[in-house]
This record gives C-alpha cells, structure tokens and sequence, in this order.
C-alpha cells in the first residue's frame, strides 16, 4: 500500500512522539575535549583560528577541566607544547613534559576525569613532522621506538588512555608490547587508526604549534580518495593490540566510521577537528549559520554514522545546551 494509506508524516507531527522514536541520540558523555598543555606560559592563551579555545598553562590546567567535568563531560585528551623542539622531539618522553605533569595535576585535581593523552611526536620536533627524519624522508621505525616510549611516560605519570595519532606502521604494537612489558597492560589504548592527510587541521598546528617545516605528511596519511585502505588499518591495528579506533576527520567521514563499525566489534570514535571548528564559528560570527543548531546538527550526524564517542571542540558547550544549562 502506498499513499494515501501510508503518511510518514503522521509519526513527525506530535513533538513527544517525535523525541520518543529519535533513532539516535547524543550525549555529553560520548564527548572528549582536547585541551592544549603548553610549558612557558603563566595564563590561557587564546588561539586566534580557533575562537574560545586556548593553550593552557600546566599549573592552570587544573580549573578548566573541573569546568568540563562539572558540565557533565567525561573526558579530555591532552596534547603538549614544549619550551624546546629538536629534530628527534626528546620532551615527547620527559618524565617532566607539559603533559606528563598535566596528567599528574589532573589526576589529582579531578581524579573522576578521564584522561587521555595524545601520542605523537610533531608538537615536539623541530621540523613539525611527526616522527624521526632523515634527509627529508620521515623514518618510520625509528620513529616508532621513540613513540613507544613516549606512551611509556604517559602511562607512568597516570594516563588513563594513550592514543598514538601518528600513522606510522607497526606502532600500536610497539606500544601494546612495551606497556604489556613495564606492567601496564591493563591501559586501553586509541589508536587513531584512519587518519587522513586532510585540509581541516590547519589550524590544529597553529594550536599545537606544530605545521611541517618542508613537505606534507601524505607519505605516512592516508589520501582523502580510500575507503578499503581504511578497513586494513583499522584491521592491523585491532591486531597489534588497540582496544578502540579513531577516525579522523569527521564530518566528511562518516563513510568510514560506519564502514568500520559495519566489518569490527570494537568501539569506534571521530575527531571533529579544528578546521570543522573553525568553519562553524566563523559561520556563526557573520551571521550565516546559527552555530547551536550546527553543532548539534553535525554531532548527532557522527553518531548516526556509528561513533561510539567524539573528541570534539564543542564537548563543553554540547555538554551545557544538551543539559540545558545556562551560557557561561
């Protein structure tokens, strides 16, 4: 039967049953805030490409995440600014680096919290590339010793989470086999296992201070153009040991994310990046775009795709008009 006998309509006409048979829903507890930890700083400061965010001291960290929490928002993932760069990134593995000591602040602060911390080298090299180079190549196994050990640290100063985001071969291994080894084996870890070479980071590295000095990363990222080779990393890094997987971007990639969730029992997570930030916002400042209804627009269309959390900008601000509560 057909029309007249059959009206979609009919079930989108009452607002309660509507909310009653919504297919999905978004809340603040699928959401992770990425905070930037930056050494030589004594205030927030604010990052011009990204409207309200900031680089947070690390004696000033503290405050900001018994906001979130107080918001209702789980989570947070960690990314460091160190004083000094060198070409092999050392303070990605300092006992005392930016996050090392944020993850120690945190802990203690809101002990209820969360934290996860991102595992990579480019915030730490003085030529922006996420791993060791050499003559201009980026190297992948040696790249993949220094991250190892890097996620040692992390782990050691109390990360509840490490999530490698470099794309390097073999590192979730590395890793798995290295925490496993010093006692740790029980720390889930993230692996950001689709990670495309994307246009949405950009301003990312001006937060994280971290753009490339020559070249790009499409060597050690996957093309924008992949689908199956998604499905292969994803597979490779469940077999090396990562208990949940990351899909990075987000909003141009929901393709993947349910893709992945379709082929693998295993949580599944997007990153709305900086780049989807900062289009909705400056959207929003000239009037073109009403940014609430965006942003929950967009983050409920990530769940609809299957992500079984979101690293996202916005985890506060959703955190608050999801529960109703008053603008800050």
């Amino acid at each position: 039967m057909g029309y007249p006998n059959v009206r979609l309509r009919r079930v989108r006409g009452n607002a309660i049953l509507r909310e009653m048979l919504g297919e999905h829903r978004l809340s603040a507890r699928d959401l992770v805030q990425p905070l930037f930890v930056k050494e030589g700083i004594s205030r927030p400061a604010p990052i011009p490409s990204m409207p309200g965010q900031f680089q947070w001291p690390v004696n000033g960290i503290a405050g900001e995440a018994k906001r979130l929490r107080a918001l209702g928002v789980p989570a947070v993932i960690l990314f460091g600014i160190p004083v000094k760069k060198d070409p092999t990134g050392k303070a990605a593995s300092a006992a005392n680096g930016s996050v090392q000591r944020a993850v120690k602040i945190l802990k203690k602060a809101c002990p209820d919290l969360l934290v996860i911390t991102d595992v990579c080298l480019c915030e730490y090299t003085s030529h922006g590339h996420c791993g060791h180079v050499d003559g201009g190549k980026v190297l992948n196994d040696a790249s993949v010793k220094a991250l190892a050990q890097a996620a040692l640290s992390h782990a050691e100063s109390g990360a509840d989470v490490v999530a490698p985001s470099d794309m390097m071969d073999g590192r979730v291994a590395a890793i798995r086999g290295l925490l496993d080894k010093k006692g740790f084996e029980d720390l889930p870890l993230i692996s950001y296992s689709v990670k495309y070479a994307s246009g949405f980071y950009a301003p990312f590295r001006d937060a994280a201070e971290s753009a490339p000095r020559f070249g790009d990363r499409a060597t050690y990222q996957m093309d924008p153009a992949n689908a199956s080779e998604a499905l292969r990393e994803a597979q490779t890094d469940l077999e090396e040991g990562a208990d949940m997987l990351l899909v990075k971007p987000a909003l141009g990639y929901g393709d993947i994310v349910c893709r992945i969730r379709e082929k693998f029992s295993c949580p599944v997570g997007c990153y709305s990046v900086s780049g989807e930030y900062a289009m909705i916002k400056a959207a929003a400042e000239r009037g073109w775009l009403d940014e609430k209804r965006m942003v929950l627009e967009t983050h409920l269309s990530m769940k609809r795709a299957g992500a079984s959390f979101i690293v996202t900008y916005w985890a506060g601000d959703l955190a608050r008009w999801l529960s109703g509560k008053a603008s800050r």
